[in-house]
C-alpha cells in the first residue's frame, strides 16, 4: 500500500517510522522544502546551529550520548563544505549520522554553468570521506535511497553517510511505498574459535584487556567489568573507551597505556585481549610499545586485525557479542585468581595517576574541584586545550558510558556544538563543557543556539590568550620562536553578558569550586572564565601529544 506525498515528506516520515525526534541544521534555499516538511510533520525538535560544521558536530553529540542516530540538515556547496570538519569528526569517532544535503536542480546538475550554490565536485567531495554518500535522481527512489543510507550509518563499523536531493525533486510528488524491514540479530562468532580463545583466557596468568569506543556503541558495559573480573585482568581504555568500565574500579588502569608504569605492565603481559579499539598513534606512543604475543582481537571490522598491532586470533563480531560469548564458555571452568596480579594492576592503577598529578601544580586544585563537584552521571564534553589534553582526559574520573565526549580527530573547536547536542539529547543530566579561548571562537555563533534550546549548560573556559599548546611546542621544540600562537582575545564576561549567561572570572582555586558548584546546581546556562595566568603555570608545560617534537627537531 503506497501514500501520495512529496519527497520531502517523505524522507520526514521515514525518520517518525525510525521514533527519530530530533534534526539539527541550518535552512536554505536548497533545503527549504525538507525543512517545511519536519515542521508540518510534527514530532520533531528542529535545532538551528549557525555554522554548518556546528550542525554537524552537534549531531554527533547527541548520537554518542544517547546512542541513536544524529541527522543534520546542510545546504549545498559552500554549505556542504563548511560540513566538512565536522563530518571528518564524526568519521574518525564513528558517530552514526545522516547528513542531508540539497542540491541545485537536476537540469543544472553538474553543468558547470553557474547555478547557486552549484559545485561540481561536491558528490566526490562527501565521498572522500563519508562512509556513504547517496544521489536521489529519481523522486521514486527517495526513500529506497534514504533508508539504505540510514542501515549504512548504522551498521558497525558505524560512521556518517551524506545523501544529496536536488531542490526540484525535493518537491515532487511521489507514491512512497510501506515498508516492511525485519529484525537483524548479530550472529555469534564461531563456537570453535570462542572455546580456543576461552581456553587461552583461562590459562592466562597475567591478562590484560584492552577496550576502545566499539565497547561504547555497541553497549558492552556489563560483559567488560564481568570479564575483567572473571579473569582478574588489567583494564586499559581508549579515550572514546572511557566510561565502559567506571575508572574507579580497582583493575582499571584507564587511558594511561603510553605511561611508563603501564607500558611495563602491558610488556610483562602474557595475554591482550582488545575489544573495539583502534589503538591510535597519541594513546600507544606511536605503536612504539610492547605487546603480549598473544593477542585475541574483537571487532566488528574486519580490517581491524593486525592494523596495528599484530593478533594471534581475530573474532570479527559485535564487541559485546563477543565479550558475552566469551564470559558464557568461560563460565563454570575454574580460573586462578591470581592475587599477586591483582595487587600489582591496583598498584599501576594508582602509580600513573600519581605520576601525572605531579605535573599539575595549581592545577591540581581545580582538577579535585572539578572531580568533587561533578555527579556521577554528568557529561564532561572536552575540546583541545592544555588543561584538557594534558590532564582532563584521564583524571577527571568517568564513571559511567557516554558520559565523556572530546574531539576524537584532533580539531579543536568542537566541543561548544558537541555539548549541545549532548544537552539536547540527555536534558536531565548536566552536561559540562571545558574548553580553550582559542578553540572557543571557532565556534562562538553557537553559545546564540545553546540559548535558543535553554540549555543547562556548564561553560568552563580555559582562558590563556591564544593556542597554549602551539606555544609550548614552539617553545620547546623551536627554540621559543613564537608564530600565531599569542592571539588578542576578547572579553569573555562581556560576551557571555551579550548572550545573556551569567559569567564569573576566576584566578584562583576556591573561587573556581564556589562558582562550579553554582554553575553546575543551576538550570540556566553558566560560564566560568578561568585565568590561566593567574592560576599559574604547570610543573611540567605540556608540548604536544608523544611525537611531537621529532617531527619539528632538525634532521641531518
Amino acid at each position: 500500500m503506497s501514500r501520495s506525498m512529496t519527497v520531502a515528506d517523505a524522507i520526514a516520515s521515514d525518520l517518525g517510522e525510525m521514533e527519530t525526534s530530533h534534526v539539527f541544521g541550518i535552512p536554505s534555499i536548497h533545503n527549504l522544502p525538507l525543512y517545511d516538511a519536519f515542521r508540518r510533520h510534527g514530532g520533531f525538535r528542529i535545532v538551528t546551529a549557525r555554522t554548518e560544521g556546528g550542525a554537524v558536530n552537534m549531531a554527533d553529540g547527541y548520537a554518542r550520548v544517547t546512542g541513536k542516530l544524529g541527522v543534520v540538515i546542510t545546504s549545498t556547496g559552500a554549505g556542504a563544505g563548511n560540513a566538512m570538519g565536522g563530518l571528518i569528526e564524526a568519521v574518525t569517532a564513528g558517530s552514526p549520522l545522516v547528513h542531508l544535503t540539497g542540491q541545485v536542480p537536476t537540469p543544472y546538475l553538474e553543468s558547470g554553468r553557474g547555478y547557486i550554490h552549484e559545485f561540481e565536485g561536491q558528490n566526490t567531495m562527501l565521498g572522500a570521506l563519508d562512509k556513504g554518500v547517496y544521489r536521489v535522481q529519481r523522486a521514486a527512489q527517495a526513500s529506497s535511497i534514504f533508508r539504505r543510507a540510514v542501515a549504512t550509518a548504522l551498521k558497525a563499523p558505524q560512521g556518517p553517510v551524506s545523501v544529496e536531493i536536488p531542490i526540484d525533486l525535493q518537491a515532487q510528488s511521489i507514491e512512497r511505498p510501506q515498508f516492511y524491514v525485519a529484525s537483524l540479530v548479530e550472529s555469534e562468532p564461531d563456537a570453535t574459535a570462542i572455546r580456543a580463545a576461552a581456553d587461552r583466557l583461562a590459562g592466562a596468568a597475567r591478562p590484560v584487556l584492552w577496550v576502545g569506543g566499539g565497547t561504547i556503541r555497541s553497549e558492552a558495559s556489563d560483559a567488560v567489568r564481568t570479564l575483567a573480573e572473571m579473569l582478574g585482568a588489567a583494564v586499559v581504555t581508549s579515550q572514546a573507551g572511557r566510561g565502559v568500565i567506571t575508572e574507579d574500579h580497582p583493575l582499571c588502569i584507564g587511558h594511561f597505556a603510553a605511561f611508563p608504569e603501564a607500558k611495563a605492565l602491558i610488556a610483562s603481559g602474557d595475554l591482550l585481549l582488545s575489544a573495539g579499539v583502534r589503538f591510535r598513534g597519541n594513546e600507544t606512543s606511536n605503536w612504539d610499545m610492547v605487546v603480549p604475543k598473544t593477542h585475541i582481537g574483537i571487532d566488528i571490522d574486519p580490517h581491524a586485525s593486525g592494523r596495528n598491532f599484530p593478533s594471534t586470533m581475530s573474532l570479527v563480531t559485535d564487541a559485546r557479542v563477543g565479550l558475552e560469548t566469551l564470559i558464557r564458555e568461560l563460565e563454570g571452568r575454574a580460573i586462578d585468581p591470581k592475587p599477586g596480579y591483582r595487587r600489582e594492576v591496583e598498584g599501576v592503577r594508582r602509580a600513573v595517576r600519581r605520576r601525572l598529578r605531579k605535573t599539575l601544580g595549581q592545577w591540581e586544585a581545580i582538577l579535585d574541584a572539578i572531580s568533587t563537584t561533578l555527579p556521577d552521571n554528568a557529561i564532561v564534553v572536552r575540546d583541545i586545550t592544555i588543561p584538557n589534553t594534558s590532564w582532563g582526559n584521564r583524571l577527571i574520573s568517568i564513571r559511567t558510558p557516554r558520559t565523556s565526549l572530546h574531539a576524537s580527530g584532533g580539531g579543536i573547536g568542537q566541543g561548544l556544538p558537541m555539548a549541545i547536542g549532548a544537552g539536547v539529547g540527555q536534558p536531565d543530566r548536566p552536561v559540562i563543557l571545558l574548553a580553550g579561548d582559542g578553540g572557543f571562537l571557532f565556534r562562538l555563533g553557537d553559545l546564540a543556539t545553546a540559548r535558543e534550546q535553554d540549555l543547562g549548560l556548564t561553560i568552563v573556559l580555559y582562558d590563556d590568550g591564544g593556542y597554549g599548546v602551539i606555544g609550548n611546542i614552539q617553545d620547546r621544540y623551536m627554540g621559543g620562536r613564537r608564530v600565531g600562537a599569542d592571539l588578542w582575545t576578547p572579553d569573555f564576561e562581556m560576551i557571555g553578558k551579550a548572550f545573556g549567561i551569567e559569567t564569573s572570572r576566576v584566578g584562583d582555586a576556591d573561587r573556581f569550586r564556589q562558582c562550579l558548584e553554582q554553575a553546575v546546581s543551576s538550570p540556566d546556562i553558566q560560564m566560568i572564565v578561568v585565568d590561566v595566568k593567574a592560576i599559574g603555570p604547570m610543573h611540567i608545560p605540556f608540548a604536544g601529544p608523544p611525537g611531537s617534537g621529532a617531527i619539528l627537531e632538525p634532521h641531518d
